[in-house]
C-alpha cells in the first residue's frame, strides 16, 4: 500500500505542475529514504484522492514503522519534509514569479498563491473546516469566520515542547530563517516554505502568503530584517510602493502599540491579499479638504469605527497628508470623547493604515486607534467591551478592522447549543452565553423554527462583532461622536 500511495502522490505533484515528468525517479528515491525504505515496487497508482489525504496516508505508514512519533508537531514537520521534496529551490521560484511578473503582475501572484497551496504549504484541507457566513449590516456584509483550521495540540506535544531546549532561531514565526526551516516541536514546519524577494523603498522584504488564510491569496509582507513594527511615514511609503508593484492588491499595517496592534509586534510586516472587504467597499460619510494637500481628497467613512480616507492620483501627497495626520494625531486629546493621547510618558494613540489602488487613485485608509485602559475596561476602552466577550474577546486587528470577524472555534459547538436552547430542546448552554440565548429565545419565540434557528444565531453573532467593532471606535457614530470626529478634522487644517 505505501508504494501506491508514494506513486500517487508523485503522479498528483506531476499534475500539479510542482515537479516535470522528468523528475519522478528524483522525487521518488528522496520519499523513499525518508520513510527509510531500499526499495521500489511498481503498482496501480490510479486514485482521485487529493495532495493532502495522500499525505495523512503516508504520514500514518511513518508513524506505524516507528519512524515518528505519533504526535502533531512530528507529523507536521514529516508532512513538510515529504512535499520539499518536490518543491524548487527559492532562486527558482523566485525566478518563474518575475518571469510572471514582468508579463502581468496578477499572473504572478496567481502562480505563487497555487504553488503555495499545491505544495501543502497552504493548508486548504483544513481551511475548509472554517465556518464562514456573510452578516448584513447598515455598513456592507460583514465577513465572519469560526477558526477551525488549526488542530489543538495532544498534552504529549505540549509536554515535550515544555520540555525542549530553548532556542532563538529563528527568531519569530515570520523571520526570513524560516524559509526551509524543518520546524521543531513548538515551532511549525517550514521545509515547504519558500518566499518572493521584493525591493521595497530600496530594503529588501519578503511576499509569502498565510499557511492558514482567511481571505483570497491572504499574503504577508515582511521586513528580511528582525525589527519592531512601527507606523510611521516610511510605513505609507512602503504601502504604497507595494500597491504600484501589485494593484491587484490592498496591503495593511497592523497597529504599532499593544492592545491595538497585531499578535507579532516585534517584526515589521504587513497583510494584504486580493480581496474587497467590507470597509474597502464603504461609502464616504463626509468629505473634507486639507489646504497644504491640494491633490488629496479626503474623506469620512461611514463605517463603524474611525476611519478617514485620502485618495490621491499620486502617492507622494498621500504619504504627506498621511504623515500629517498621524503626527497630529499622536498627540491629539479629547477629553469630553474620552480620547488621551497619553498617560504620563506612555503613548495611547496610533493608526491602523490600509493602501490599495481603486481604477485611477490610490487609497490611503487611515484607522484611528487608541489602547487607553480604565477600571471598567481593564482591556481597553477602545477594545471589545465585556458585553460581547463571549463572541469576541480578542483585540481587533487588521483583517477585523477591514470587516472580516476571525472567531474561536469554541463557537462551533456554543452556538449549536444556543440554538437547541432558543428550541427548547436543551437548557444546558455555556454560563457566558446565558443571558444572550435567553434574549434571543424571547426575542425569536413566535419565528424560530429548526430551519431558520441557525441563520438567527449566525446574524446575531454578526450583531456582536459589528458592536465590537463600534467599541473600538474612538469616535462613536452617534452626535457626540460625530461631533468630536469633526473637531479633529478641522484641527489638521
Amino acid at each position: 500500500m505505501i508504494y501506491e500511495r508514494i506513486q500517487q502522490l508523485i503522479n498528483s505533484a506531476i499534475s500539479a505542475q510542482l515537479i516535470e515528468p522528468e523528475d519522478e525517479i528524483y522525487a521518488r528515491n528522496q520519499i523513499l529514504s525518508l520513510l527509510q525504505l531500499v526499495d521500489f515496487k511498481e503498482c496501480d497508482a490510479e486514485s482521485d484522492m487529493e495532495i493532502p489525504d495522500l499525505l495523512e496516508q503516508i504520514v500514518d505508514y511513518a508513524c506505524e514503522q516507528g519512524i515518528i512519533g505519533d504526535i502533531f508537531d512530528e507529523k507536521e514537520i514529516f508532512s513538510s519534509k515529504i512535499m520539499n521534496c518536490f518543491m524548487a529551490r527559492p532562486s527558482t521560484v523566485n525566478q518563474i514569479f518575475f518571469e510572471k511578473y514582468n508579463q502581468n503582475p496578477k499572473e504572478a501572484t496567481e502562480y505563487f498563491y497555487q504553488l503555495s497551496k499545491n505544495s501543502n504549504y497552504i493548508q486548504m484541507k483544513r481551511i475548509r473546516n472554517n465556518i464562514e457566513y456573510k452578516a448584513g449590516t447598515e455598513y456592507g456584509e460583514l465577513d465572519i469566520t469560526i477558526n477551525l483550521s488549526k488542530p489543538e495540540k495532544d498534552p504529549r506535544s505540549i509536554e515535550l515542547e515544555r520540555a525542549a531546549e530553548k532556542t532563538d532561531y529563528p527568531k519569530c514565526l515570520l523571520c526570513v530563517e524560516n524559509e526551509g526551516y524543518a520546524g521543531r516541536i513548538g515551532h511549525p514546519a517550514r521545509s515547504n516554505h519558500r518566499m518572493i524577494r521584493l525591493n521595497l523603498l530600496d530594503k529588501k522584504w519578503l511576499l509569502q502568503y498565510s499557511p492558514y488564510v482567511y481571505y483570497n491569496e491572504h499574503c504577508i509582507v515582511l521586513s528580511e530584517q528582525h525589527t519592531d513594527m512601527k507606523i510611521s511615514h516610511v510605513t505609507f511609503q512602503r504601502l504604497l510602493s507595494f500597491v504600484e508593484q501589485f494593484p491587484h492588491y490592498f496591503v495593511g499595517s497592523n497597529a504599532d502599540l499593544p492592545i491595538v496592534g497585531g499578535s507579532i509586534l516585534s517584526h515589521d510586516h504587513y497583510q494584504g491579499g486580493h480581496y474587497d472587504f467590507a470597509m474597502a467597499k464603504a461609502e464616504d460619510d463626509c468629505t473634507f479638504t486639507l489646504e497644504q494637500f491640494p491633490k488629496v481628497q479626503g474623506s469620512v467613512v461611514k463605517w463603524p469605527m474611525s476611519v478617514i480616507r485620502l485618495r490621491s492620483k499620486e502617492t507622494g501627497p498621500l504619504v504627506e497628508a498621511g504623515e500629517h495626520i498621524l503626527s497630529r494625531w499622536r498627540n491629539y486629546s479629547d477629553e469630553t470623547v474620552g480620547i488621551f493621547a497619553k498617560t504620563g510618558h506612555v503613548p495611547h494613540n496610533t493608526i491602523t493604515p490600509i493602501a490599495r489602488k481603486n481604477q485611477e487613485f490610490y487609497e490611503l485608509d487611515l484607522v484611528l486607534r487608541n489602547n487607553r485602559t480604565s477600571e471598567e475596561h481593564p482591556l481597553g476602552i477602545f477594545h471589545p467591551h465585556q458585553d460581547v466577550h463571549h463572541i469576541k474577546k480578542e483585540n481587533i486587528g487588521l483583517i477585523e478592522v477591514m470587516g472580516l470577524a476571525v472567531l474561536p472555534a469554541r463557537l462551533k459547538e456554543e452556538l449549536e447549543e444556543v440554538e437547541n436552547f432558543i428550541l427548547g430542546k436543551t437548557d444546558s448552554v455555556a454560563q457566558y452565553h446565558l443571558e444572550w440565548a435567553k434574549s434571543l429565545k424571547v426575542g425569536y419565540q413566535s419565528v424560530v423554527t429548526p430551519s431558520n434557528v441557525e441563520a438567527l444565531v449566525r446574524e446575531e453573532t454578526g450583531k456582536k462583532f459589528l458592536k465590537a467593532l463600534e467599541d473600538a471606535g474612538v469616535y462613536k457614530t452617534n452626535e457626540e461622536g460625530k461631533a468630536g470626529f469633526n473637531r479633529f478634522i478641522l484641527s489638521l487644517s
